[in-house]
């Protein structure tokens, strides 16, 4: 049985920084592809971060040069280090297992469709 789960949200301001961390079991950690999405009040979810099996990353042009995603194979986790946040950023963070194999870092990988197993999600709040 797969597990995804999150940790690491919470209230931060506005130029703050937060790390996300996501544990994974039930699969080979790192024979797959990692994803971080998030979803605002009133919008539907969307892509903000991706990590290859070669850690090649994608980023969302919102929080590219803020965010980094990295992934520790030794741990099974994947992280997501949120620097500069706006409020903007205020979503539930969803971290999800991509496709197996995957190498490189091409455009699917920022498709919501190519993620089978999503975590419960993490709050994080950004005050202005």
């Amino acid at each position: 049985q797969v597990q995804l789960v999150e940790s690491g949200g919470g209230l931060v301001q506005a130029g703050g920084y937060l790390r996300l961390s996501c544990a994974v079991s039930g699969r080979t950690f790192s024979n797959y592809a990692m994803g971080w999405f998030r979803r605002a009040p009133g919008k539907e979810r969307q892509f903000v971060a991706a990590i290859s099996v070669n850690s090649f990353s994608r980023y969302a042009d919102s929080v590219k040069g803020r965010f980094t995603i990295s992934r520790d194979n030794a741990k099974n986790t994947v992280y997501l280090q949120m620097n500069s946040l706006k409020p903007e950023d205020t979503a539930v963070y969803y971290c999800a297992l991509g496709p197996r194999n995957a190498f490189g870092s091409g455009s699917y990988m920022s498709e919501e469709g190519c993620y089978g197993n999503w975590g419960q999600g993490t709050q994080v709040t950004v005050s202005s």
